[in-house]
């Protein structure tokens, strides 16, 4: 091998190994952040994480399910650093036991409660349905971990089907079981998050009444860094990056209010 091809080669290969190491400590920058996020929040937690992760290069792991769950695994020691609930309550009585960063506690979002069947038709614009009681099954998320099954509970309440309904209640984990029972058939009707049938102004499939909001308590929704994720800047950038314009309008694009 000539002198100048193994000179060429040398500095090709110096060249690799400056573009690797440059690719890999670039890489090594980008951070991530924990968060556990209410199931009702799934899509747009899932839009404005894209968003994030293209602005910022960093990237939230979201982990999604019921608050009330989420409140016992954190409790228990779950690595989340960030937690989006579906109520104001679980995350202040977590910040009164000490388990969240103080002053990092604001309201997200406030959502809205929605009567969905997968039929076209099914559900009338008033409700009616619920009071006719000719279904089989009515699905809704369990009311003591979830705050979108316990409001679906006072709602029936307010209504005075509570008991009328109740042999015909299937309930599921979590609002996205529960919309599941009902997309799967399992469920002729039941109570989602609106979030979960809505985009930019109108109902995605099926037929769906929304529930007046003077039928159950209002279902604000807070997030807050947990002691986990109190030396971690992407979560603290991510909390910032949610009260944000980019965020607010996907927020407000999946029927919540702000």
């Amino acid at each position: 091998m000539h002198v100048e091809e193994v000179f060429v080669k040398a500095r090709f290969f110096r060249a690799l190994v400056v573009a690797v190491s440059a690719l890999a400590s670039s890489a090594g920058f980008a951070g991530e952040v924990q968060v556990a996020v209410a199931a009702n929040f799934t899509a747009p937690v899932q839009a404005i994480a894209a968003d994030f992760e293209k602005d910022t290069g960093n990237k939230v792991v979201a982990s999604f399910g019921a608050t009330g769950q989420f409140y016992a695994q954190i409790k228990n020691g779950a690595p989340f650093e960030v937690f989006l609930a579906a109520d104001d309550s679980t995350p202040a009585k977590l910040e009164t036991e000490g388990m969240t960063v103080r002053g990092s506690r604001f309201t997200y979002a406030t959502g809205a409660l929605a009567l969905w069947s997968a039929k076209d038709g099914y559900v009338d614009s008033n409700g009616d349905v619920l009071k006719k009681n000719e279904f089989t099954h009515l699905a809704i998320a369990n009311p003591k971990t979830a705050p979108y099954g316990l409001a679906a509970t006072q709602a029936l309440d307010k209504l005075g089907l509570a008991q009328a309904v109740a042999p015909k209640i299937v309930e599921g984990q979590n609002i996205s079981q529960a919309q599941q029972f009902i997309a799967t058939g399992n469920a002729e009707l039941g109570f989602v998050a609106l979030s979960q049938i809505y985009k930019n102004g109108k109902i995605t499939s099926g037929s769906a009444w929304i529930v007046p909001a003077s039928l159950h308590e209002p279902i604000k929704q807070d997030a807050v860094i947990l002691n986990k994720g109190k030396d971690n800047p992407v979560a603290k950038q991510f909390i910032d990056y949610l009260k944000g314009p980019k965020a607010a309008a996907v927020i407000k694009s999946y029927g919540y209010q702000l």
